[in-house]
């Protein structure tokens, strides 16, 4: 183990998107064992559940002591999020902003209810805590991906569980940049250019174009926010 390993077991929320795939290296980093889980909630399309698979495939490829601490992953029916409601995430409509200054790609307790179910399986693993790439720095104003939501979630669940439950969010404060620096610093050109290649963010699906940070429609807000990242991190200099 290295010094910053912990032989504790942590449960990564793994999309498949850049964001959550950080998070997973960050937590490979740190923890002796990890396991991944992602969410069919029955988003507009599946791009990111069919390329987590593949991005999973490559870290371990690519990174064998992290392979070597990738353990099994987990994939959760929470359909029921789309019967609650209607959202630019789970249906064909244009992206656009709502009354009150949220867009319409926010699915309203989402991150709540993804949350909660990684606790009950992680509980039911062994693994004492949660990571996720929730982020409150470059982000649409989601209020369940702000820092104080999680701290009550994470008492909520510790109480709940009768069990303590840590929530790591290693991208809170961190603009998108700062992620991709985040990324290069764990694994070089090698994971950045995996996460180029493989992971997928873009709200619409688009994986027809490629650009220099990733697949995409590089028009919508979530293409808009990895582009301008990407940009500010070559800018920042040398790597």
């Amino acid at each position: 183990m290295t010094a910053w390993t912990t032989a504790r077991t942590a449960l990564v929320l793994f999309s498949g998107g850049q964001d959550s795939a950080t998070c997973l290296a960050w937590a490979l980093e740190r923890f002796a064992n990890v396991e991944t889980v992602a969410f069919d909630y029955g988003q507009r399309h599946r791009i990111e559940l069919d390329c987590r698979l593949t991005v999973l495939r490559e870290l371990r490829s690519r990174f064998p002591a992290w392979g070597e601490r990738l353990g099994d992953d987990h994939v959760v029916d929470l359909s029921l999020l789309r019967a609650l409601g209607d959202s630019a995430l789970t249906s064909e409509r244009a992206i656009e902003m709502q009354q009150g200054g949220l867009p319409n790609t926010f699915v309203p307790g989402r991150n709540l209810l993804f949350l909660t179910a990684a606790a009950a399986l992680a509980y039911r693993r062994g693994a004492a805590v949660l990571v996720g790439g929730m982020c409150e720095t470059d982000y649409s104003g989601y209020p369940d991906c702000r820092d104080n939501t999680l701290k009550a979630l994470q008492v909520a669940i510790s109480l709940g569980l009768a069990s303590p439950m840590t929530l790591e969010t290693p991208l809170m404060f961190l603009d998108k940049a700062d992620t991709w620096a985040l990324a290069h610093a764990l694994g070089g050109d090698r994971l950045v250019d995996l996460f180029v290649e493989h992971t997928h963010t873009c709200y619409l699906g688009e994986r027809g174009q490629r650009h220099p940070w990733g697949y995409g429609c590089g028009r919508c807000p979530a293409c808009e926010l990895r582009a301008r990242g990407h940009e500010r991190w070559l800018a920042s200099g040398p790597r």
